[in-house]
């Protein structure tokens, strides 16, 4: 089945050598050796590897069997293809069964004739379709025992025999649940099965249990938490999605003769309340130690004394395998300092802004209690400031036993902090034995950002941790205070950021599934997703709303991710005619509730939302989906919606001009928001735009050079200015030190990104106390200024995904240095810039399988060299164009250095 080589090439250039070529990184569905998922038609990527410039891949060949790693019985055999395809190739063996092993392996040719070796990999689907569900749902009503806020704890025994060759443990609940096995604790999940719009999608969790197993009695354990299901979430008190906790899980087991055996819950378990009294995600958790019940998980323990369940008549349509990545502990941190503040008790420093909570040993009489109160900042005094928490309470309760060396961890509840005062605590505060354990969901990592600033450094580990912070299984705005939401607004303004910054790719599209089963059927979209305001008149806001459209987009953009493009597609045409049939004029919005700019600087006094019109705004982003949408229809290849919403776009600017631009070319509002959004959404051309641009930089000059942006003006603002030649204004704006900025807070010592550009005063007193998260990611979108215009890393929107990149770099004043990496779906891209006595320096890489157009700013071609080699000679390296002392060369795949003299330009490009 070998490819068909290159007939002009020796033998000794198609011997490969499998050090030279090779293909790793063999993923299915974005993730390594899967367990448990439910995607019945998944995709297959990986990565070349060699030697040398130009590495392109000729064709594939790719094998399936079920659970035989050896391969000898294939369920799919792609045969030898003829294809550059590395990326998202689709299974097209036959029908999966659920709870069921794969074996995948991979092999590759080069353009050149090499052949690599076999990459192997694995997959396991969970339970695919929920009519497959043997178990039923269990609950107990703790209520009547008075206990309600009481955990509950549910347990079996069974017994297993031998030999044993897997097993596999399937569960869920309403509410947050934990299993045990035999007294372990299963802890590579946490807070499962995540949030979702429960009644429509409930995630279950697969688990890998066969070295907990024993020959014999067994038995396993589950504790039920109120979680999003039943506990506080935005403004409901408790009950949101409902009022009883309930669990379901299925244990099964396979035996080397091939008998299997099932353990389910049913009406046999036994149900009873543990040692934690209260979990509340806002609130913190109450442990009562002397409530502990010893090897109450263990098959030995006396469970006579304990509470029937009741068996819950509830279906089970909405029950799906899991399709996010895990929330785990991503990192561990002891404090930095421990101080008395001048009132109350200690209190502990972690150094950073994290989300997670604080685990603690301690040796205490019976019934000592010892608080901790979690908080992200200090007052002026010194003290905690817990203000902006609003009624989110933030504290561990830990009742001592009594019974020597004890240690707590909290388990059903997540903190947003860098403090923790701790009270009662009974001997020494030290740092040994307290540690900040960060939780997040389970992200890979891929992108990088320095530069020769210190501070803006600083400023992208605080986009990072604001990033890591709320990526906890759906994007929240704020993860401390009352609130912790998934707002669309904030999550569209800043997922281009994130995408660099991390592999988001399953993370946004289980989201996404969220927003189209919440989507209302006007094809409105709530504000929050999962959907907390049903019902409210407040939703489908400009730029809150668009997320249904531009999050999708970006992710083919970022990922070449089609199939969620296709999956999509009728939850973003839908938003697009929402937007067309709601209000009196067609191609304008003028109606519903809007945030407009959220806190922009020019808001009127005490108000939230900026001087920029709302309808204005809401005209714009209007304008901006429909565009989205039809190169979605394009990309599809839905050629009458392309054209359809193409035509629909083309009226939407019509309209925008006639409304708010005068017959001059002056816009009628002028705020810079309302400049920016005009000139990156594309809504005027010619002598119209010139103004335009004009007056926005005559805006910002007339600010003092300061930005007054909000959260829907912000993230566009430099990288229009670097779009329309002013990179020296985008500079200028981004290096500043001054309030507002993005390094003032930086300055002030922030390890996050703020919520408001003043949310502490340079005297140290408080913006406000109702709305002032010091965690709050949406301005962290910079990030994406930074890596595509700083250091000019870029995607091509015609080949997604990275596979052709641009890179585009613009040094500016105040930047010697800037280096940007990149892990895509095809390996490190790097791009790196230095300016040096004179002499500007590039280096990139571009892997293989890719290539790329690199743009040299303010150089002259016969002024330029790689790797001291005249352009015309370099390997890998073509010459397509000269322009206003640009430079654009195509290369191949490989590493690159270019240098030649710097002149600083005259504006920032």
């Amino acid at each position: 089945m070998r490819l068909k080589a290159d007939p002009n090439l020796s033998e000794k250039e198609r011997r490969s050598d499998r050090n030279d070529f090779g293909i790793a990184e063999l993923r299915v569905e974005y993730r390594n050796n899967p367990i448990g998922i439910g995607v019945r038609a998944p995709r297959f990527s990986w990565q070349l590897f060699g030697a040398g410039r130009g590495i392109r891949q000729g064709g594939y060949q790719i094998q399936v069997s079920e659970d035989d790693p050896q391969y000898r019985s294939l369920i799919w055999d792609s045969g030898a293809v003829n294809s550059d395809q590395s990326v998202h190739v689709l299974y097209e063996g036959g029908s999966l069964k659920s709870r069921q092993v794969y074996h995948v392996r991979a092999r590759a040719w080069d353009t050149k004739g090499r052949e690599s070796g076999w990459q192997s990999a694995f997959f396991e689907t969970g339970i695919l379709d929920f009519g497959e569900w043997q178990a039923q749902w269990i609950t107990c009503d703790l209520e009547m025992q008075h206990r309600a806020e009481a955990l509950p704890i549910f347990r079996k025994t069974f017994e297993a025999g031998s030999p044993l060759r897997a097993a596999r443990l399937y569960a869920t609940a309403l509410g947050l649940y934990e299993v045990e096995v035999n007294g372990q604790r299963l802890k590579d999940q946490l807070l499962t099965p995540g949030w979702t719009s429960y009644s429509k999608r409930l995630q279950t969790q697969t688990y890998d249990v066969t070295e907990y197993i024993q020959i014999g009695v067994n038995a396993i354990g589950l504790t039920i938490a109120d979680g999003w299901y039943k506990g506080r979430i935005g403004g409901h008190p408790r009950d949101f999605y409902g009022d009883r906790r309930a669990a379901l899980l299925e244990l099964h087991l396979i035996y080397e003769d091939g008998s299997k055996q099932c353990v389910l819950t049913d009406g046999s378990w036994r149900a009873e309340t543990g040692p934690i009294v209260m979990a509340s995600l806002y609130d913190g958790e109450t442990y009562d130690a002397r409530l502990e019940k010893d090897g109450w998980s263990m098959p030995e323990y006396d469970d006579r004394g304990w509470l029937p369940v009741e068996i819950w008549e509830r279906g089970m349509h909405m029950l799906l395998p899991q399709e996010n990545v895990s929330t785990v502990i991503v990192k561990e941190m002891k404090p930095e300092r421990i101080f008395q503040p001048p009132a109350g008790d200690p209190i502990l420093d972690f150094g950073q802004n994290l989300t997670g909570w604080v685990s603690f040993t301690v040796e205490g009489q019976p019934g000592t209690t010892i608080e901790l109160v979690h908080a992200e900042v200090l007052d002026s005094a010194g003290n905690l400031y817990v203000d902006n928490l609003r009624s989110a309470k933030q504290t561990t309760r830990y009742i001592c036993r009594g019974t020597g060396n004890e240690r707590y961890e909290p388990r059903f509840s997540f903190q947003g902090f860098r403090y923790a005062q701790v009270k009662g605590y009974p001997g020494e505060v030290n740092s040994e034995r307290f540690t900040a354990h960060v939780v997040s969901s389970d992200l890979e990592e891929t992108g990088t950002f320095e530069c020769s600033d210190p501070l803006v450094n600083q400023l992208q580990s605080n986009i990072v941790w604001g990033q890591r912070g709320n990526f906890l299984d759906v994007p929240t705005d704020c993860p401390q205070r009352d609130e912790r939401l998934g707002y669309t607004g904030d999550a569209q303004v800043f997922i281009r950021t994130a995408a660099h910054n991390m592999n988001v790719a399953v993370f946004f599209a289980k989201w996404l599934r969220d927003l189209k089963a919440d989507q209302l059927p006007s094809g409105g979209v709530p504000n929050t997703i999962p959907d907390t305001l049903p019902g409210w008149e407040m939703h489908s806001a400009a730029g809150w709303g668009d997320a249904a459209v531009i999050c999708p987009w970006t992710m083919y953009a970022c990922y070449g991710d089609l199939r969620l493009l296709e999956e999509q597609y009728a939850s973003m045409k839908a938003w697009v005619e929402f937007l067309r049939n709601s209000g009196e004029q067609e191609y304008l919005r003028n109606d519903g509730f809007q945030f407009g700019d959220w806190l922009a600087l020019d808001a009127p006094a005490g108000s939230y939302t900026g001087a920029t019109p709302k309808d204005l705004i809401a005209t714009a982003f209007y304008a901006y989906s429909t565009d989205l949408l039809a190169k979605s229809a394009r990309a599809l290849g839905k050629k009458e919606d392309y054209a359809k919403y193409q035509e629909l776009r083309t009226r939407i600017v019509e309209n925008f001009n006639r409304e708010f631009v005068t017959q001059t070319g002056r816009l009628v509002s002028p705020t810079q928001t309302a400049h920016v959004l005009a000139l990156r959404f594309g809504l005027v051309e010619g002598a119209t735009r010139k103004r335009v641009e004009q007056s926005l930089i005559r805006l910002i000059e007339q600010a003092g050079y300061k930005l007054t942006t909000g959260f829907l003006g912000t993230p566009y603002l430099c990288p229009t200015l670097s779009e329309i030649g002013r990179s020296d204004l985008a500079y200028r704006l981004a290096l500043s030190r001054d309030d507002p900025s993005w390094l003032y807070s930086v300055a002030q010592g922030a390890t996050t990104i703020w919520e408001h550009w003043d949310g502490r005063k340079t005297d140290g007193s408080f913006w406000s106390a109702d709305m002032n998260s010091f965690n709050h990611y949406a301005f962290g979108a910079i990030g994406e200024w930074f890596y595509r215009f700083v250091a000019g890393i870029d995607t091509d929107e015609a080949r997604p995904g990275f596979k052709h990149i641009h890179v585009r770099p613009f040094p500016g004043e105040g930047l010697h240095y800037a280096r940007a990496s990149y892990q895509s779906m095809y390996g490190e891209i790097v791009s790196q810039w230095k300016i040096d006595n004179g002499k500007m320096q590039i280096e990139v890489k571009i892997p293989p399988n890719t290539t790329a157009t690199i743009v040299l700013p303010n150089v002259l071609q016969e002024k330029v060299s790689e790797r001291g080699r005249r352009l015309g000679d370099a390997e890998g390296v073509r010459v397509v164009a000269l322009h206003d002392n640009q430079v654009t060369l195509e290369l191949e795949s490989g590493s690159y250095q270019f240098q030649y003299d710097w002149r600083t330009p005259s504006s920032g490009n």
